[in-house]
């Protein structure tokens, strides 16, 4: 076998140890949201929720491998964000914040771990509230919820990466809700969590990407994000954002020694996975990450938002296409909901919500042939004959 081929296997999911450090990071950040849903309560500081979800991954990925032979990476892979009502994504606000939740808000939680680099990310969305969800809000998640469940079906060897954005809009409409733009799912790899392989959630001329093929034993992180709005959320605030992500292929000479200290933390600290602000010594954050932001050393994750009154709804898995079908390894049960609309005389959606997740296993796996039989009776017989005794009939 060539080494780069033998070099690929170490690391994908054909390598058993992969499969665990997958499902080890997937069980941690399932338990992590958990705890955060459960902490999702009226007046709950958000800036408390974010950092209890960290808290918790890092803790827990902390336990894991701790005696292993060589130092194994670990711990958050994506800061924990507190999305509410028309709020899009990516809100993980400084300590110095006072927002709090409010009764009857819609909460998008998103969150990731990493364990050796194998990445599981998940989002998830709550509304507080007591009995089951109605009218709008409960379009919106239905919506984000069957476009995820139609998604987990086409996700799969064999199909394109275009098939899963022309559905999930169909899903949308069917609730008479929009999948918002510029949401991106990606392939992932080790220490890779925007690999080159993409989905778009809304494809147009302006946004169209190459057609790509899903193949066996890839890792996707498949986001759906919508909206009761139009779809297209913009940026308010640049000072919202407090998400970055090292961009490893930049280079520049930075001009101030704020820019060069905080660059210098964060290629420490971070130099992979995103990080937020809060990780940092933020007045000094503060005053070099413009710099490094605007000579492209740094990634920002902005925080976008729909208009006022509108709802917007998120669900993110993590998914491994595994020799037997997809594995989805996030999510989290929803609250009982009662939508509006209903895909009841949509047949298309209901095609692809009857596909199955798993290879079904051929009537005659493990069971014995005609001939095997024969040949198994004969054997015996033989050895019985040999010691003497009454052969079988």
């Amino acid at each position: 076998m060539p080494d780069e081929e033998r070099e690929k296997k170490e690391f994908d999911l054909t390598n058993p140890k992969v499969v665990t450090k997958y499902k080890c990071a997937a069980e941690i950040l399932n338990k992590a949201l958990q705890l955060v849903v459960s902490e999702c309560k009226p007046k709950a500081k958000i800036v408390d929720l974010c950092e209890k979800g960290d808290a918790f991954i890092k803790e827990q990925t902390g336990n894991m491998y701790k005696n292993a032979k060589k130092k194994i990476e670990r711990g958050v892979a994506f800061p924990t964000c507190i999305s509410v009502n028309n709020t899009v994504c990516h809100f993980s606000p400084l300590f110095s914040d006072e927002t709090v939740l409010e009764e009857g808000d819609m909460v998008k939680i998103d969150m990731g771990s990493h364990i050796d680099g194998f990445i599981a990310v998940v989002a998830h969305t709550h509304v507080l509230q007591g009995g089951p969800i109605t009218g709008r809000a409960a379009d919106v998640v239905a919506a984000a919820n069957t476009a995820a469940e139609v998604a987990l079906r086409l996700v799969r060897p064999g199909r394109k990466n275009s098939d899963l954005t022309e559905a999930i809009q169909k899903v949308a409409a069917a609730y008479d809700c929009k999948i918002v733009e510029g949401v991106l799912s990606h392939q992932m790899k080790q220490f890779v969590i925007d690999g080159n392989k993409v989905v778009l959630s809304v494809s147009n001329p302006d946004t169209r990407d190459d057609d790509a093929e899903f193949e066996e034993n890839e890792v996707y992180w498949v986001d759906i994000v919508t909206s009761t709005g139009e779809g297209k959320p913009e940026l308010l605030d640049e000072k919202q954002t407090t998400i970055y992500k090292r961009a490893v292929d930049k280079s520049y000479d930075l001009k101030m020694k704020a820019s060069r200290f905080i660059f210098s933390k964060i290629s420490q600290k971070f130099p992979i996975m995103p990080f937020t602000v809060r990780d940092l010594e933020e007045k000094r954050a503060r005053l070099g990450l413009v710099e490094c932001v605007n000579h492209e050393l740094l990634q920002p994750y902005p925080v976008l938002h729909e208009k006022p009154g509108d709802l917007v709804a998120h669900i993110k898995f993590t998914v491994l296409l595994m020799p037997n079908g997809s594995d989805r390894i996030t999510s989290h049960a929803l609250q009982e909901l009662t939508p509006a609309k209903t895909i009841d005389n949509e047949p298309e959606i209901k095609t692809w919500l009857a596909l199955p997740v798993k290879t079904k296993k051929k009537k005659n796996a493990g069971k014995k042939s005609k001939n095997q039989m024969v040949l198994e009776k004969l054997l015996l017989n033989l050895k019985l004959y040999a010691q003497g005794e009454p052969m079988k009939g």
